[in-house]
């Protein structure tokens, strides 16, 4: 039996900084029902979905800072998008930004969620590789302060049983990074989804700036490809608050190819129609991890892990915005 499922990557435009959640939760839901309308069961947004990139800018008020995170999901603002996918029986993946207490100490993370069609809850992954820098640098023409306003992701790289297939989940950086997919392709991840917010412009390199759409989908084609997974990528495009985001949001087959995308840099869903035992043609061959992956070579790849975390050890305890109450 065939385990096929209608998926959608739903594009989103710009988001103003002063926009409310409301309109950018409005916003979702029209695609969600356009989605709908075109047969999709799932429909995967973007990373920092309800806000604007707020780590583009420098902000010094914690309070000023708190606005763009959630403290419970869904709540509020976010209960009508929920409320649709029940009504229509889509599932979701949806990023944004979570504010969390533990011990009196808030923790924020660059989130993401998988939501069934029953509008529940059933996966949650926060943000490992956190690109960008901690201390504004007065030369750059906007910010990218991830690494001062989350915490590095510690929920590791998760996979679940959901939408009747094995579901993963990363978040923007976290697509150039190859160990990202061969884990959840170890863990037995058939379809990946991630959202992301990637500027055209790299200030420390813009020698490359032409190449951002290239590099984008190269990164998550070659992921599909050496897991075998299908992977949907979701693009915050067009030019927000004068920066400019790529789009290119797409479907991915676990060939590699691109069977769908977008076209331009605004509200815009592309629909595709995933087989997830197609995983197999990959895996039961060229990568079948059983036979041909071999690990005792690859010990170089784990190398520097006690120095990395001290060193992001370093960078929370000097974070101001990691408070402690």
């Amino acid at each position: 039996m065939s385990r096929t499922l209608v998926a959608a990557t739903a594009q989103l435009g710009p988001i103003a900084r002063e926009e409310p959640r409301s309109s950018a939760v409005n916003r979702m839901i029209a695609l969600l029902e356009k989605a709908h309308r075109r047969g999709a069961e799932l429909v995967v947004f973007p990373e920092l979905a309800l806000t604007t990139f707020f780590p583009r800018w420098y902000i010094e008020d914690e309070a000023d800072l708190d606005r763009f995170f959630e403290t419970e999901m869904p709540g509020p603002e976010t209960t009508p998008l929920f409320e649709a996918a029940r009504r229509l029986g889509v599932g979701f993946y949806l990023g944004y930004a979570e504010l969390v207490r533990e011990g009196g100490v808030k923790r924020r993370f660059n989130t993401s969620i998988i939501v069934d069609r029953t509008g529940e809850i059933v996966g949650k992954y926060r943000k490992v590789h956190l690109p960008g820098h901690f201390n504004p640098e007065e030369w750059r023409p906007f910010q990218h302060l991830e690494k001062r306003y989350f915490e590095h992701g510690d929920l590791g790289f998760p996979v679940f049983d959901a939408m009747g297939g094995k579901l993963g989940m990363c978040l923007c950086n976290d697509r150039r990074w190859p160990e990202t997919f061969r884990v959840l392709g170890l863990r037995g991840a058939e379809l990946v989804m991630l959202g992301y917010n990637t500027p055209v412009h790299y200030p420390q390199a813009p020698e490359h700036d032409h190449l951002q759409d290239f590099h984008n989908h190269l990164s998550m084609q070659a992921g599909a490809y050496a897991n075998g997974c299908w992977v949907i990528g979701t693009a915050k495009a067009g030019r927000e608050e004068g920066c400019d985001l790529i789009g290119g949001s797409c479907i991915i087959a676990p060939t590699g190819e691109i069977i769908a995308r977008t076209q331009g840099l605004g509200d815009e869903i592309a629909v595709a129609e995933i087989d997830l035992d197609r995983c197999s043609e990959l895996r039961k061959n060229v990568f079948n991890f059983a036979l041909h992956r071999e690990p005792g070579d690859y010990g170089p790849i784990c190398d520097g892990a006690e120095e990395r975390a001290e060193a992001r050890a370093r960078i929370t305890e000097e974070s101001r915005f990691t408070a402690r109450r």
